[in-house]
């Protein structure tokens, strides 16, 4: 459907007429309740106790980790046998 149209439709068409509203009971009133007061001054409170150092501790030292021997590398090329290779080409 064409939206001009529909739209044209809209416009033509009788306007409704206006509904009373139905008129609502006013609303009750909600009582205040008193707000507690907070007292203005802080209580202190006592500082509080220091806590005793800690001595230093003596740092160790680790003797060196022992060398690990090398691992072989493993080749990633398949060699050829010749005996399992297709013969030369132009005999």
């Amino acid at each position: 459907m064409d939206v001009g149209l529909a739209a044209r439709h809209l416009l033509q068409m009788p306007s409704v007429p206006n509904l009373p509203k139905p008129a609502l009971p006013p609303m009750p009133a909600i009582p205040t309740l008193p707000q507690p007061t907070l007292p203005t001054t802080q209580p202190s409170l006592p500082p509080l106790p220091s806590l005793p150092t800690v001595p230093a501790v003596p740092k160790l030292t680790l003797p060196p980790l022992p060398s690990m021997p090398s691992i072989p590398t493993i080749p990633t090329t398949i060699p050829s046998i010749p005996f399992l290779s297709p013969p030369p080409a132009g005999n």
